[in-house]
């Protein structure tokens, strides 16, 4: 009788998953809660790579009893704080004015957007960085607005381990929690919630595309009349 890949998860990470995400969960396996750490950097740089995938493998080792849980979750979360301040020292590099100039060169954006964007973060910019931390794909570029405005380093610092906190902890722990059990789950529903979220964005991207189209078009109307 052939062995669940749940179950082979729990001896092998790694096993059932190829290309980068396999070599990510042997690295993890590897190096230990390091490796988990690591693994985090990385994913904050290249979206693609799915923590929802990776942070329960970790889970699944501290469960095994090969990695310290609390320090799988302590590395995650330091990974996620290190790349987050990599991306907001790149924000504070562009600065205000340049990326200002840059957005008003852009198709389909003038200053006027970054003005309002600008106002925005400034109100909200705490709970975009906090909830941010929780979002596929918006966790590893919420950080360059941040640096653009100058968040205050240390508060920047407080909500992004705090958001990484919860996000890493809730992963992890299930990984742990469930052992085995859980990975058919995660299979099925984690890949799941990370497209619905990365479809909800594709379209308010559309929208707004086709939204300043139209813009544009009344304008040049205007101006024709």
């Amino acid at each position: 009788m052939p062995t669940h890949p749940a179950i082979l998860a729990a001896t092998d990470p790694a096993q059932g998953h190829g290309g980068f995400i396999g070599w990510i969960l042997d690295l993890m396996d590897t190096l230990g809660e390091v490796g988990v750490g690591v693994a985090i950097l990385l994913e904050t740089f290249l979206p693609p790579i799915p923590s929802e995938a990776v942070l329960p493998g970790a889970g699944f080792l501290a469960y095994e009893g090969r990695m310290n849980v609390w320090l799988a979750w302590l590395a995650a979360t330091v990974g996620s704080v290190i790349g987050a301040w990599i991306w907001y020292a790149i924000g504070a590099a562009l600065g205000r004015d340049r990326t200002r100039r840059l957005v008003g060169r852009l198709p389909l954006l003038d200053y006027d957007d970054f003005d309002k964007a600008e106002a925005y973060f400034v109100k909200w910019g705490g709970v975009a960085v906090l909830l941010g931390r929780c979002v596929p794909l918006v966790r590893s570029f919420v950080s360059i607005p941040a640096g653009i405005e100058k968040m205050p380093f240390w508060r920047f610092t407080a909500y992004t381990t705090l958001g990484s906190g919860v996000w890493n902890g809730l992963w992890v722990g299930l990984g742990f929690g469930f052992g085995p059990a859980i990975a058919p789950v995660l299979d099925r529903w984690s890949g799941l919630l990370s497209n619905i979220v990365l479809v909800l964005l594709a379209l308010l991207v559309a929208w707004f595309v086709v939204k300043r189209i139209r813009r544009r078009r009344m304008r040049a109307s205007h101006v024709t009349d």
